[in-house]
């Protein structure tokens, strides 16, 4: 009874009440349902909504995708993040297109076996595209499902995953999965927020356990605390005629595929040295001389301290601009880019807000 109840509740409120709208909603292409949920992977509507519009207009078919250049599908990703999705994207597009011959499999377990896609997304496209009865478990069902059933296991674990997920599917509506997996996520993000959650014009408030009990603030709960280690990067913009120095990160660490400037990771230790603090010192150590070897140069300045914030790591960023008055006669893996080739290249975060911050704006690009 409780299931029925609270499956028939929040379509009752979806029908009269929620007004959320995205341009994916109510969407039955599997290309595009298929990129709307990996654009959203760990990435908010509001910032996935513009990434989600381009990629559409620039790639309307799967097939458009597949053929892309990969610089201009990481260009167009630059800024959203996790740049894994981003080459699981590419690859799976060329496998559809390819061995596919364009069709999107069309059942959950095909769905799954591509690259990239886990449990979630895999319900997400059964569900919307070909209707198939598969509950959809992302952050905010959790949150509901937790919420509402009184379920203390930490959903972080093993246990708490594999209960809510037979939970999610004993409420699911088989007959109608597309709104109601729908609707659950929208109900999430909508009414049961993560923080100040509408609890008191919510119509599932009279039988949540949370609520009854004054355990809002508590459930979900996780057994785990998230611990972010810090990293300190001096970059070095090398200016020669209007253009840089830089490479593709290639290594399985961050930023996997984007391009950087030519850098160096201080140590902890350093983060209050002056090593870190002053142009000075850097100029004068061993690894700067050996990288510029006899090339003359001019400082223009070191920049602020920039941070960027990801799952496990905090970025702290410098920026040092010099002008050579040559090519370096020795960059190592950096390759030489002219002002017209820099614009393509796709650069973290950090970066880009470095170089498009007003006081830099013009003066490389």
């Amino acid at each position: 009874m409780q299931n029925r109840y609270f499956r028939d509740t929040i379509l009752r409120w979806n029908r009269a009440e929620n007004a959320r709208q995205m341009p994916w909603k109510g969407e039955k292409d599997p290309y595009k349902i298929w990129l709307s949920e990996v654009i959203l992977q760990q990435t908010r509507v509001e910032q996935g909504w513009a990434y989600y519009e381009k990629f559409v207009d620039n790639y309307p078919k799967i097939e458009d995708l597949a053929r892309a250049p990969e610089e201009g599908v990481f260009k167009l990703w630059e800024g959203l993040g996790y740049y894994s999705r981003c080459k699981n994207l590419i690859h799976t597009a060329k496998y559809i297109a390819g061995e596919r011959k364009g069709h999107f499999p069309d059942t959950y377990t095909e769905i799954l076996a591509l690259k990239g896609i886990g449990p979630y997304t895999a319900a997400a496209i059964a569900s919307f595209a070909f209707g198939l009865p598969h509950a959809v478990v992302d952050g905010n069902v959790l949150r509901v499902l937790s919420r509402f059933f009184g379920v203390r296991t930490p959903i972080d674990t093993t246990a708490g995953k594999v209960e809510l997920t037979e939970l999610a599917e004993k409420c699911l509506d088989k007959v109608n999965p597309a709104e109601y997996n729908q609707t659950l996520m929208d109900f999430g993000a909508v009414v049961c927020k993560p923080a100040n959650p509408e609890c008191k014009t919510c119509p599932l408030s009279s039988r949540c356990l949370a609520y009854k009990e004054n355990m809002v603030d508590i459930l979900p709960q996780k057994s785990k605390r998230l611990v972010r280690k810090d990293r300190f990067f001096l970059y070095i913009l090398a200016e020669y005629q209007g253009g840089l120095y830089a490479r593709k990160r290639t290594g399985k660490d961050i930023w996997q595929n984007l391009y950087e400037f030519i850098s160096y990771e201080f140590s902890r230790e350093n983060e209050v040295s002056a090593d870190w603090e002053n142009i000075t010192p850097i100029l004068n150590a061993q690894w700067f001389k050996q990288m510029m070897g006899a090339t003359k140069y001019t400082v223009v300045g070191l920049s602020p301290l920039y941070r960027q914030l990801l799952t496990h790591q905090n970025i702290h960023a410098r920026f040092l601009r010099i002008s050579l008055d040559a090519p370096l006669s020795d960059s190592g893996d950096f390759r030489f880019f002219p002002p017209h080739q820099l614009t393509g290249l796709a650069f973290p975060r950090i970066m880009n807000e470095y170089l498009q911050t007003k006081v830099h704006t013009g003066q490389l690009f």
